[in-house]
């Protein structure tokens, strides 16, 4: 049998792999994307799980990425409801930091160069009668109220790479790029899977979407050169337990000139990051120093009344971004901006690397490659995804609570809050996972904090996970409720399923 032949062959199960991807099928490319491990499972899970434009970064001049990021915002929360949705950040003005009237002329620009047409305008808080002042060291009497977006980052990716997937495109998960050369007008492509079975394919153009991995790819298995573009910076965050009750989030200043966030996670936790720092070593061995710790724990406790200490902490992790070398001294001053390099074409092979990006840019990130593409393959259809659902999402950008009463209707058998966390991940796909069941026990086993074997059942078979891990902290955030979740049991139930032969 002869090897199978792809337009496009992409490198790296991330967002900006999998939104290629997904752009590229849509417009009748035959694609085919592998990833060494689960998808997200790198840079893509470990962000601040922001939709945003970026609003420090004006103060680094980065004027375009801030204005498209802020268009994306609406596009990209219109586009999947259910996992992305609207935040308000209190942003407090602290004395000896930056002047009140340059935080309110950023947050005018923040306000009028995006095209905001939904989400509320800033406003001005006395947060010595705003409820949520009271969580705050006394001293803080001003603060400005903006909007933007939160996103499960993790189910994102997913999300994107199943639409992918629907439109025609192979996704290989756990499956490593072992080689790559071309020959005459082609790629030749090997790839093993963790099971060592080793595949062969041929492409017309390779994408280089490897993340923090991309120079190892770029340099290691396709013979490149360009390992200086990727400058390599570790972000880290703690989840402690929930500091406070209100859904607004904190936008803080540092004393070193640095901003952190504090954000309600979960509905019981608080997210506080990220940390900014250079990063030389192996990504997939990325952790959180005790110095993160203390500077993220030392930052907080600047602002809140309440002391937090490491026992409140319950999880904390970290990403690796692979932001493009733009000579900046800073690690935070490192420009977030995407950068796309071309070589090949014209009876050559082509190959496109991605240096850098973020969440809030992968829809326009792809849109941007699929020119480089098409440039070397040709035009087929035009572009599409400003006005497209990912799966689940095809319901109103205000019709979250219609649809959660719509599933307690039809399964009254529910728990309020379990109908609102299906709603959350799987939004209209929610019904296709419950199914005719019309009592709990319908829906299997019982790991609880409401995940059912029905579930588990549909992550493994439609979302590729592989593994309890994938579930608990990827496909879902669960993993934070520790001891009320049956990891064993479910465990066990994965593996039979993975390695249950193929009918």
């Amino acid at each position: 049998m002869s090897d199978p032949v792809f337009d496009i062959f992409i490198v790296g199960g991330g967002i900006n792999g999998c939104g290629i991807a997904r752009d590229a099928a849509g417009r009748g490319f035959s694609v085919c994307l592998v990833e060494m491990n689960d998808l997200a499972s790198g840079t893509s899970s470990a962000s601040t799980k922001l939709i945003h434009g970026g609003l420090r970064y004006l103060e680094h001049y980065e004027f375009r990425l801030v204005r498209e990021s802020l268009k994306e915002r609406e596009v990209l929360w219109a586009m999947a409801p259910h996992i992305i949705w609207p935040l308000r950040f209190v942003l407090p003005h602290h004395k000896g930091l930056r002047p009140a009237w340059l935080l309110r002329l950023g947050l005018f620009l923040y306000d009028h160069i995006g095209g905001r047409k939904r989400l509320p305008p800033t406003a001005t808080r006395n947060l010595r009668k705003d409820p949520l002042g009271a969580v705050l060291k006394p001293g803080h009497a001003k603060a400005f109220e903006y909007s933007d977006c939160w996103v499960d980052d993790a189910r994102l990716v997913v999300l994107t790479a199943r639409d992918a997937a629907d439109l025609g495109a192979e996704i290989h998960t756990r499956t490593r790029l072992t080689s790559a050369h071309r020959e005459g007008d082609h790629w030749e492509i090997t790839t093993v899977n963790d099971a060592g079975q080793t595949r062969t394919a041929r492409a017309r153009m390779l994408v280089n979407a490897a993340g923090p991995w991309v120079s190892e790819v770029l340099s290691g298995l396709i013979g490149g050169n360009e390992s200086h573009d990727v400058r390599l910076v570790k972000g880290s965050h703690i989840v402690v337990r929930r500091l406070y009750d209100d859904p607004r989030c904190f936008f803080f200043q540092n004393a070193d000139g640095r901003i952190f966030f504090s954000i309600p996670y979960q509905g019981d936790f608080t997210l506080i990051g990220t940390t900014d720092q250079d990063f030389d070593g192996d990504p997939a061995s990325v952790d959180i120093s005790p110095a993160e710790i203390d500077y993220l724990l030392e930052a907080a406790n600047q602002y809140f009344s309440d002391p937090i200490d490491k026992d409140d902490i319950v999880w904390t992790y970290s990403g690796v971004r692979p932001l493009y070398n733009d000579g900046a001294s800073k690690a935070q001053e490192a420009t977030r901006d995407y950068v796309l390099k071309h070589t090949g074409g014209k009876g050559t092979p082509a190959l496109l690397n991605v240096f850098g990006g973020k969440l809030t840019t992968y829809r326009r990130l792809a849109e941007s490659a699929l020119e480089h593409i098409e440039s070397a393959l040709g035009r087929r259809k035009p572009r599409w995804t400003a006005h497209s659902s990912l799966p689940g999402g095809g319901f109103a950008v205000d019709g979250f609570e219609a649809e959660v009463e719509g599933l307690r209707a039809q399964y009254p058998f529910l728990a309020a809050r379990d109908a609102e966390r299906l709603t959350r991940a799987y939004g209209t796909l929610a019904r296709a996972i419950l199914g005719d069941a019309r009592t709990p026990q319908d829906l299997g086993p019982d790991f609880g904090c409401g995940l059912t074997g029905a579930e588990v059942r549909h992550l493994v078979e439609h979302e590729w996970a592989r593994s309890a891990q994938d579930i608990l902290w990827r496909r879902s955030k669960l993993g934070l409720y520790g001891e009320r979740i049956d990891g064993p049991a479910l465990a066990a139930f994965v593996r039979d399923m993975v390695d249950a032969p193929n009918p």
